[in-house]
């Protein structure tokens, strides 16, 4: 399929990506030799030094290590891995962050963050919290084969903690981080949605429901404890750092799965983007809840074309009752609600970011790419992951019978497995 018009492509990428500077490329210029690791795109994606008006003689990093710090003191709940190791690093080697607390059940990799180890959902974390100015809670179980139960006792939980704890403590501000999943998939949306859009998704897709309530006490917080700000930032479809979710697996499919008469439109955001959305709110430069993604957005038509894999097309009554089927008896992790978000837009504008001068350094075919070299090797069908000799007996079996087949596959798996 041949590339998109030009003008179609504009259309798509609303913000002004002029060549201004922006504030987060200005502060990468300036790291400390000694303040720990960098953005690991850093010096294949930073334009040289003084590109974006920095001095052409850098300060030397002694005099930069001896001034003081002012900025704020940070704490970063599930800060041992995913997104929460990755915004750790980076606010650990900032200049603009005086002190970086790390909170999780086990410590982490981050020699320049401060770690206290417990649950976050432990009353005791008010205590961890004493001379924090901002709390940025990551402590999320997302995983598509958690007990659905226990998921929303420690999701829900663990942030009603956060946001009882940092005000008991003094602390400010608090950034939680959800999905644009929260908007919900649907046929009438906007391309793109502002960040003050409706939240319109129901409980149906896998831990949407555990997001709206956090939502909802997001909304709460403020009101029940004066002077405490709360921010939520949205991501679109999360790649990167090994993420692992309902929509990453759909590209480990032998085909890609397409609802007739359904309008996909991709939009995609690197774990990278995401750090880097984060510490814009962390250092407040952005105000209000925030939608953070790659500029722009990708037809299913393109997603093919890049990804090489060809689709199968099934009625909407036949892919969903399927779903729905196999899920109900325990062969699949995703329920028929993840579905939704492959047949309807959701793609968000970012406007806010892009107005405070963040811009993204991924683009959607990169992230794209990305995510299949992270899957690749990996063979998933209706959401489940399947050895190797059954993918490929589902690869030749045909598009619909390996949907519609993956009871028998995977009864045929736990059998092999039964007898070893």
């Amino acid at each position: 399929m041949s590339s998109p018009d030009p003008q179609v492509r504009a259309a798509r990428n609303p913000a002004d990506l002029s060549s201004e500077p922006s504030a987060a490329d200005a502060d990468r210029t300036h790291v400390t030799e000694t303040s720990g690791p960098t953005d690991p795109l850093s010096e294949s994606r930073n334009p040289p030094e003084g590109a974006f008006g920095s001095s052409d003689t850098p300060e030397p990093a002694t005099e930069r290590a001896a001034r003081p710090v002012r900025g704020p003191v940070v704490a970063v709940t599930g800060a041992a891995d995913g997104v929460g190791a990755l915004l750790t690093e980076r606010l650990a080697a900032s200049e603009e962050i005086k002190r970086v607390i790390a909170i999780d059940e086990r410590r982490g990799e981050c020699e320049g963050a401060e770690w206290q180890i417990l649950d976050v959902r432990d009353p005791a974390l008010v205590e961890k919290l004493r001379g924090v100015d901002v709390v940025v809670h990551l402590a999320l179980d997302l995983d598509l084969e958690s007990d659905p139960a226990a998921r929303t006792a420690f999701n829900v939980r663990g942030t009603q903690t956060v946001l009882t704890a940092a005000p008991a403590a003094g602390v400010h501000r608090v950034v939680l981080c959800t999905s644009a999943m929260v908007y919900g998939a649907l046929p009438d949306n906007d391309l793109p949605l502002s960040e003050d859009a409706e939240l319109r998704a129901t409980a149906e897709a896998t831990g949407v429901g555990d997001l709206l309530e956090i939502e909802r006490l997001a909304r709460r917080a403020p009101r029940t404890h004066p002077g405490l700000n709360v921010t939520v930032v949205r991501p679109a479809v999360l790649v990167g750092g090994g993420t692992d979710t309902a929509l990453t697996r759909y590209f480990e499919s032998p085909r890609l799965l397409v609802v007739a008469d359904s309008r996909p439109a991709w939009q995609f955001c690197h774990i990278e983007d995401l750090c880097a959305a984060l510490e814009y709110a962390v250092l407040e430069r952005v105000e209000g809840d925030l939608a953070v993604g790659c500029d722009g957005w990708l037809e299913q038509e393109e997603v093919e074309e890049l990804s090489g894999i060809r689709r199968m097309e099934l009625p909407s009554a036949v892919a969903l009752g399927a779903a729905a089927r196999l899920h109900r008896i325990g062969l699949t992790p995703s329920p028929a609600g993840d579905l939704a978000y492959t047949m309807y837009p959701w793609v968000v504008s970012g406007s806010r970011l892009h107005h405070a001068g963040w811009r993204p350094r991924w683009t959607n075919e990169e992230v794209l790419g990305e995510l299949l070299a992270e899957v690749a090797g990996r063979h998933t069908v209706a959401g489940r992951r399947l050895g190797r000799k059954d993918a490929t007996a589902a690869g030749a079996a045909g598009a619909t019978v390996a949907l519609l087949g993956t009871a028998a596959i995977v009864r045929r798996a736990r059998k092999a497995r039964r007898r070893i």
